[in-house]
């Protein structure tokens, strides 16, 4: 009964990973009401209020962000900025290692008051306690590796300013989605970022965010067909051999 129950939830959680774009498109990830969304909404209260002159109202200059000259980069919670990734990697390691080793022992007690030639009276024929115990073993181990990578992207999305932490540092997070036909292509970036490092076009690269966290990839029917089955990947996780 319970292992009906487990192939059951398998199945269901396959059929339900799948059911979003079974003969049709798939859905993007609904915008209203995310954390994105959430973040513009309610930007916070500004740390220290600037009280508005009347002189400043009435004048054809005015000082500010919104200003000619003002600065637009991203600095409070619900401003936008432009997120660059540039990628552009390759890496190779080569290692081989070999390990031997061999050991003998022996341990034999001819004499001793007597005892051995007794106990050899005792024992099996051809056995004697001269030669009582006889130990011998080798072993090897040899290993060879490589990795040969290379990563090439190159993107830009928007991203959210979820964050201002104590110290002055942004929190941000930036999703992009592309449907073309039956596959979606997501975007997924989070991180840390210091105001100065945002340039005056309001942009930044992808190496200067702390605990970049960046995910390119897709659902969609091409994807589920690169993807081993669920039934698979599990035997592929239990199996010892």
């Amino acid at each position: 009964m319970k292992n009906c129950l487990c192939f059951s939830l398998i199945f269901l959680l396959g059929a339900c990973a799948r059911a979003d774009h079974l003969g049709r498109a798939p859905t993007f990830t609904p915008t209203k009401n995310a954390v994105e969304h959430t973040a513009m909404m309610d930007p916070g209260l500004p740390l220290v209020a600037e009280p508005q002159r009347l002189v400043d109202q009435a004048s054809l200059w005015r000082a500010g962000r919104t200003s000619l000259l003002g600065d637009r980069r991203a600095l409070q919670k619900g401003d936008i900025l432009t997120v660059r990734i540039e990628i552009d990697e390759e890496a190779e390691i080569s290692n081989s290692t070999s390990r031997s080793r061999s050991g003998s022992d022996s341990l034999g007690i001819p004499q001793l008051f007597g005892l051995p030639q007794r106990l050899n009276e005792k024992l099996p024929e051809g056995a004697s306690m001269a030669d009582a115990v006889s130990l011998n073993s080798n072993s090897r181990s040899d290993g060879d590796g490589s990795v040969s990578r290379r990563e090439e992207l190159t993107l830009r999305l928007a991203a959210t300013v979820m964050e201002v932490l104590p110290n002055g540092v942004l929190a941000i997070k930036g999703s992009q989605e592309v449907r073309v036909n039956f596959e979606l292509r997501e975007l997924l970036v989070t991180g840390y970022v210091r105001p100065e490092d945002i340039s005056r076009q309001n942009e930044i690269t992808y190496d200067k965010i702390a605990a970049a966290r960046i995910s390119y990839g897709g659902r969609g029917q091409i994807s589920d067909m690169q993807q081993p089955r669920y039934g698979q990947q599990v035997l592929d996780m239990i199996l010892p051999f």
